[in-house]
């Protein structure tokens, strides 16, 4: 779904308020798991406001002290708000995962995934298959605003239009989580099934903005360019965005949506020699981070994106996917063309996930209690987002 471009001068859209915390421009950094890591966030940050959220972190595992998710909940320096998704199926789970993180991490805003549209996850009825169990939702949902609450950490929740076009699940979510004081909604205007195929139904926004109204709705699917956001805000009367595979390879985004937010024109995509320095910059933050080795390694899909859109050719595109060193790196930069511009549409060429649509598995029964608050067995595995 494609906006018109932004008209010049402001726009009437307020700061987005999510509990106590002012989010301007509008727009919310949507968890991706190997992207959204503290170097990502940093990237983003230095283009533009918003919220930056973490990869999604396992209730479960956190609370088990799993050394890999203890470092996906660690926070560049003067990162804030600290804001990190949570993942988990069972009440107690995700309430004591909400209070450590709390207490101990410094987290400044808590969001639960209900989306996630991965086969592993639907048929043990997490993820995208919990929504349809109302009570249970709810109860999770209680659970981590009560957890959050003593320190006045808000807890938004994202989620799907439903599991397929027949078991549509989002007006009932995001009355739910409304109901039990969650902060904001976010709503991926796909169904678990289209996985991240089709276009996004921007109407089961507004339906969903109908339908909850003392809360802030945000919406998320189909912003590859900034007037995408206004365009989805102003078909839907949201109050934000969330902007996932948009911003993949094109970090940029954050200053052309503030542009936007702001009534500024669009500035022009950058040329090559401006893209290979975002690159440069890329990759030392994430060697700072992770180690030159496996920073170098966590690149590489990212070249990939920052390179689509530009007339490089295959060979050029296959050894940067095989980088292993800065050094290595910087003499690949240094061989592409500065001037060299971005083909017509190139903001709009998809990056990331494109799966779908896939039939959903659920667990045999999940469909005739959903009123059942039991949580899943088997459903706290390893997960992709939502």
């Amino acid at each position: 779904m494609t906006g018109e471009p932004p008209p010049i001068g402001p726009l009437p859209y307020g700061r987005l308020s999510i509990g106590r915390l002012t989010v301007d421009p509008p727009v919310v950094l949507a968890p991706m798991a190997g992207v959204t890591n503290a170097p990502f966030r940093t990237l983003c940050r230095r283009y533009g406001g918003g919220m930056f959220v973490s990869e999604m972190v396992m209730a479960r595992a956190y609370l088990e002290g799993s050394a890999r998710t203890r470092r996906m909940v660690e926070f560049a320096a003067g990162e804030t708000p600290r804001s990190v998704q949570l993942y988990g199926v069972d009440p107690a789970t995700v309430g004591a995962a909400v209070r450590r993180l709390v207490d101990h991490e410094g987290v400044d805003h808590v969001d639960l995934n209900f989306g996630c549209p991965a086969a592993k996850v639907t048929r043990k009825g997490g993820g995208a298959a919990l929504p349809v169990r109302r009570s249970l939702l709810g109860a999770i949902v209680g659970a981590a605003v009560r957890a959050a609450a003593p320190a006045s950490v808000p807890v938004t929740v994202k989620f799907r239009v439903g599991v397929d076009d027949r078991i549509r699940t989002s007006l009932d979510t995001g009355r739910i989580a409304e109901g039990e004081g969650a902060a904001a909604v976010a709503l991926h205007a796909r169904t678990a099934e289209q996985h991240y195929a089709g276009p996004a139904d921007w109407s089961a926004i507004a339906e969903l903005k109908a339908a909850v109204a003392t809360i802030p709705v945000l919406g998320n699917g189909d912003i590859f360019e900034a007037a995408d956001a206004v365009a989805m805000m102003t078909a839907t009367g949201c109050d934000g965005v969330v902007v996932g595979r948009g911003c993949l390879g094109r970090p940029w985004l954050f200053a052309d949506l503030a542009d936007a937010f702001a009534g500024r024109p669009p500035s022009p995509e950058p040329s090559l020699g401006e893209v290979a320095t975002v690159m440069g910059e890329h990759a030392r933050l994430l060697a700072e981070w992770f180690g030159e080795a496996k920073g170098v390694r966590e690149l590489r899909k990212h070249t990939g994106w920052y390179l689509k859109g530009y007339p490089v050719g295959p060979d050029t595109r296959r050894r940067f996917a095989l980088v292993s060193s800065c050094a290595e790196l910087d003499a690949l930069l240094a061989d592409l063309d500065p001037d060299l511009a971005a083909v017509p549409g190139a903001a709009r060429l998809v990056r990331g996930h494109t799966s779908g649509p896939r039939r959903v598995v659920l667990p045999a029964g999940w469909l005739e209690d959903r009123d059942d608050p039991t949580p899943p067995v088997g459903a706290e595995l390893t997960v992709s987002g939502g």
